[in-house]
């Protein structure tokens, strides 16, 4: 199985996370902020994995530590449920649209860390979401699961849509790129007929 548990303890924050890449995109996720909820349950709807989340954080002060270090644990988890690699198809690339709003995702599972961030928000804010906040959870994901990752906004004029779009997007891309290579799934163990 391709799977994860992982669990994080510091001063700011309490996460337990878990993942299992060949789910059916089942999510429950309580991170303390709701629009942080509503982005990885869509993630996890769009990319068929399974995935749990809780934390417990300084939210008194902002989301900022929650938010980049559940990043921190979803990039571990991949890296933990991906194990050496072997036969995954390595690449992924999705162009997402939402009504007004495109964007594309790409990723390279590489090894080696790189966020290529070209996403314009034109709001500061979602409810009480600093939407700065996304860049640095997907910085902190290829971090600890180094992997070459771009997400580029197209178009796109309303703040909800565009990141909305980067997590649908990025859920779709890591997808494709964790899939088995139909060259090589027979090298990776127990996904129960993912192609």
């Amino acid at each position: 199985m391709r799977t994860a548990a992982i669990r994080r303890d510091t001063k700011e924050t309490q996460i337990e996370l878990t993942l299992n890449l060949d789910g059916a995109g089942t999510s429950q996720i309580a991170t303390g902020c709701g629009f942080l909820d509503h982005m990885l349950t869509l993630f996890a709807r769009h990319s068929d994995f399974d995935l749990t989340v809780t934390c417990h954080g300084d939210t008194d002060v902002d989301y900022h530590h929650s938010v980049e270090d559940i990043g921190i644990c979803l990039g571990k988890a991949f890296t933990d449920a991906l194990g050496d690699k072997r036969g995954i198809t390595r690449y992924g690339q999705y162009l997402l649209p939402m009504d007004e709003t495109l964007v594309l995702c790409a990723c390279d599972l590489s090894g080696r860390d790189y966020l290529g961030w070209a996403v314009d928000l034109p709001a500061a804010k979602v409810g009480d979401f600093d939407t700065e906040l996304a860049k640095e959870f997907w910085l902190a994901f290829v971090r600890n699961c180094p992997a070459s990752i771009h997400i580029r906004k197209m178009a796109g004029e309303n703040t909800h849509h565009i990141l909305e779009a980067v997590f649908k997007g990025m859920g779709r891309t890591l997808k494709m790129a964790v899939a088995p290579d139909e060259k090589h799934k027979d090298e990776i163990p127990s996904t129960k007929g993912v192609l």
